[in-house]
């Protein structure tokens, strides 16, 4: 650490209103089962944060009501969020164009209240670094709880900190490289919404064919647009292109059970080969993984998904959370709250975007338990009807799908590389040892 830098807790930052840290209600404020709606303000766990991101979208809603009760944790542009329980270390920089949101009993907000004291990007950064984190960890198992790091205990943190000049320096930098991922991201948001969008189009609503049928010009190079018939015919479910075929899900693919190897046994964890849950299963594409295994491991609690199968997930859902779907684009392996499915007669790249197209119907048909979570059973899954014609034309007419597919993969590729060269720089700037000047 530099020679003029400070070292503070948080609670001398918050006696000196330099910063604000506060945590969700908990017990009887917090909001109840019946107050979690569709629409509404979104309701902050750390399920919700993702490469320093706050998944607005994804999260829970609460009512107007539950909010007017909420008295700690509303959150603002601006704030830096932390996972303090269960999950502990998570850390996202909420947007300034944010939405309404609270924090949850698992989340805390930490707000810069003085600019020309902390700079909140430079707090965001210092909040990932791997020194904060070993504070983190030294305090995380203090009870017999699940990990847990109260706001007591994060009151007595430290925070390091050099001239606001120097904080915005290292801000500059570090943002510099979040910038370009979360251009990358919002990219792949675009790009994943063209790619659902054609898929609707030709696979599900046809409208190549009931163009050919109307007289209209399909505005498609004629290659492609030979491809598809001039009439529907009438099938289960509805109408489907002449020449085309409506099976279940389990004729076109075949699936594979998950699982989880023995922790008992070392000689199962600590290998090369992901091993992948829902909690992971944040993108289009199984990239992430909770942990790694060995070979040993696979047929011994857990089983190998073959490059291009897809990855649904069918057990643990909450009230609001919908079924997870993602391809994987290298051999992993995955839980029992996991089914891979490998393509049998399908397109992969199809087979992704029809379980995409499929994740708010099959999300109605999740069967709950008292306990709040559910699960999609195998029978019901396999029973999805899909519609496609035979796999010389799948592959042609899957090309724009693909590419864009491909586009999304080099992108988020990009992200790690960019994440992993930014996490190497970030200690090195904030112990001094790499100069803001250089």
């Amino acid at each position: 650490m530099g020679a003029n830098w400070r070292s503070a807790t948080v609670s001398e930052l918050q006696r000196e209103g330099a910063l604000l840290v506060e945590d969700g209600n908990h017990g009887e404020y917090r909001p109840r089962p019946d107050e979690f709606v569709q629409s509404g303000i979104s309701f902050i766990r750390a399920a919700d944060m993702e490469d320093g991101q706050v998944l607005f979208d994804g999260a829970s809603k609460i009512s107007d009501l539950a909010r007017k009760r909420i008295t700690k944790g509303v959150g603002k542009p601006g704030d830096v969020l932390l996972s303090h329980k269960g999950t502990v270390g998570k850390v996202a920089l909420v947007r300034d164009d944010a939405p309404p949101f609270v924090c949850s009993p698992q989340t805390t907000f930490w707000r810069t209240l003085d600019e020309d004291r902390v700079d909140r990007r430079y707090l965001y950064a210092f909040l990932r670094s791997p020194g904060f984190h070993e504070q983190l960890r030294t305090r995380s198992g203090e009870t017999d709880m699940a990990p847990y790091v109260s706001l007591t205990s994060q009151r007595g943190l430290s925070v390091h900190l050099p001239p606001i000049g120097h904080q915005r320096r290292i801000a500059d930098i570090l943002g510099a490289l979040d910038d370009k991922i979360e251009v990358n991201r919002r990219m792949n948001e675009t790009l994943e919404a063209m790619a659902r969008a054609l898929f609707k189009s030709w696979f599900v609503d046809f409208d190549p064919v009931r163009a050919k049928m109307a007289g209209r010009d399909l505005g498609l190079p004629k290659d492609i647009a030979d491809l598809f018939p001039d009439r529907l015919v009438v099938s289960n479910p509805g109408e489907v292109p002449e020449g085309w075929s409506a099976k279940e899900l389990g004729v076109w693919a075949n699936a594979l059970s998950g699982g989880t190897p023995s922790k008992a046994q070392s000689t199962f964890w600590d290998g090369e080969i992901p091993w992948v849950s829902p909690k992971v299963m944040t993108s289009i594409h199984a990239d992430e993984a909770d942990a790694h295994v060995t070979e040993r491991a696979i047929g011994s609690g857990t089983r190998l998904a073959p490059v291009d199968s897809t990855l649904i997930m069918v057990r643990g859902m909450g009230l609001h959370e919908g079924v997870r779907v993602s391809q994987v684009r290298a051999p992993v392996t995955f839980n029992q709250d996991v089914k891979a499915l490998v393509p049998n007669g399908i397109d992969p790249v199809l087979l992704l975007f029809s379980l995409l197209h499929a994740q708010p119907s099959l999300l109605k048909r999740v069967e709950t338990s008292g306990h709040g979570t559910g699960k999609l059973p195998t029978e019901v899954l396999l029973s999805h009807r899909i519609s496609m014609p035979s796999l010389p034309i799948q592959t042609r007419l899957s090309q724009p799908l693909r590419a864009l597919n491909d586009r999304i993969a080099l992108a988020r590729q990009e992200s790690r590389d960019l994440s992993v060269m930014r996490d190497g720089l970030l200690p090195k700037l904030l112990s001094g040892e790499v100069r803001v000047s250089n």
